[in-house]
């Protein structure tokens, strides 16, 4: 974003099918899916959990396992510049700025 005035802003956020739609202030209107918007959380445990190798072994913890598929229990706006998730599985931590949550979305 070159400045404040000229950032494309979002506009309306709701549920849709499996994911997010936003109406942007540009017109355009994104969808990003919940298992899209989970597997890209931005914060540090993630981005670590992101870059160590695969374990094919790993285990689920009960909560994770008894959480299903991703989707959010709660969303909240920080500002003008991200929202806050708060998925199933108990993770909170996330911080999606807004340009993220447009890059991770499909046009429509």
């Amino acid at each position: 974003m070159n400045s404040e005035t000229n950032a494309v802003k979002p506009l309306a956020l709701r549920r849709e099918g499996e994911g997010l739609r936003i109406e942007w202030s540009d017109g355009a209107s994104t969808h990003a899916t919940w298992r899209q918007l989970r597997k890209n959380c931005p914060c540090a445990t993630c981005n670590e959990e992101r870059s160590k190798p695969a374990d094919p072994f790993r285990v689920l913890s009960a909560q994770e396992a008894a959480a299903g598929p991703p989707s959010p229990t709660a969303m909240k706006p920080l500002g003008h510049y991200a929202y806050q998730i708060t998925w199933n599985d108990g993770h909170d931590t996330g911080i999606y700025p807004v340009e993220l949550l447009r890059s991770l979305s499909e046009s429509k």
